[in-house]
């Protein structure tokens, strides 16, 4: 018999819950301290700012493990599973997660080793919007799974 929805593996669960929820602090603490009130032009960065960055770049590099876990399993069997099953809604968020997932990425390795500094604003914000939102998307297609199982 098989399941109604394909599901991860327990420790995928975990891992990829726990990535997220570290990207996302580390990227929102870095945020906080990068812009605070009292950052002003001229003075000197936050001395934690470097410790959270490379945190986050730490996590980034387990998030692409679990991409690739994902890619090779979860995603080929959710489609396989839309495919068979017309009631599956998924499908179209999971694509929306894959594509938020190589922009989050693109944007991520722009900032580290080519963004011009008339552009690391502008591409820093994009970087974090596109990464909040495939936070909010990852809840959703989870919680969207919940209903139709």
């Amino acid at each position: 018999m098989t399941r109604a929805q394909p599901r991860l593996a327990r420790w995928q669960w975990i891992a990829l819950v726990s990535v997220g929820a570290l990207l996302l602090a580390t990227g929102a603490a870095w945020l906080a301290l990068h812009y605070s009130v009292g950052a002003g032009a001229g003075e000197l960065p936050h001395p934690l700012e470097s410790w959270l960055i490379r945190l986050h770049g730490l996590a980034a590099f387990a998030a692409l493990f679990m991409l690739g876990v994902l890619a090779g399993a979860h995603i080929p069997q959710g489609w396989r599973h839309s495919q068979r099953h017309r009631r599956s809604r998924q499908r179209g968020t999971g694509i929306a997660l894959c594509t938020l997932g190589a922009l989050v990425v693109a944007t991520g390795y722009l900032l580290y080793y080519f963004a011009p500094d008339t552009l690391r604003p502008s591409l820093g914000w994009l970087h974090a919007g596109v990464g909040t939102a495939m936070a909010g998307l990852a809840a959703f297609h989870r919680r969207r799974k919940s209903r139709l199982a």
